[in-house]
């Protein structure tokens, strides 16, 4: 009973391993469709351009079929479809070469605004430093002179 109860665990791990790699066309297409953009310029994902009459769409949604259909991967239809019609129709950036600055150079800036500011205002902070209470930063006047002097200088 239990040899029979294992061998169907193993016949089940190995199903749904095998299951977990299996693609449907309609799925694989769905998937790249919203990796490309339109390219009649009106910036949308290729499978919900909804361009009244675009003439781009239906001509890449087919050549996204045919490509499925013929067995290509997916980093080879994405290189496929950026010879033929520029980078311009990858949604994102592949990785790889200049297209890695599309994804590094964001997270620098941020990074690098993030801690100048940081360092800014720490020197704001350090620079402003209160007064010690109780001790006077400079000397101060006797105060009958000071009022001596006041009246001096705000008689007519």
């Amino acid at each position: 009973m239990t040899r029979r109860r294992t061998s169907q665990l193993v016949v089940l791990f190995f199903a749904s391993v095998l299951a977990m790699g299996a693609t449907d066309a309609a799925g694989r297409f769905n998937s790249i469709g919203h990796k490309l953009v339109c390219t009649c310029g009106c910036t949308q994902i290729l499978v919900e351009c909804n361009h009244v009459g675009c003439p781009d769409s239906p001509k890449l949604i087919a050549e996204l079929r045919t490509k499925i259909a013929g067995g290509d991967g997916d980093t080879s239809i994405f290189n496929w479809f950026a010879a033929k019609y520029g980078p311009t129709v990858l949604a994102t950036p592949m990785r790889g070469g200049f297209d890695n600055a599309a994804w590094i150079v964001p997270v620098s800036l941020f990074l690098l605004a993030t801690f100048g500011t940081i360092y800014i205002v720490h020197r704001w902070n350090r620079r402003s430093q209160p007064a010690v209470a109780g001790i006077p930063s400079a000397p101060q006047a006797s105060s009958n002179d000071l009022r001596d002097r006041i009246r001096r200088d705000t008689e007519y």
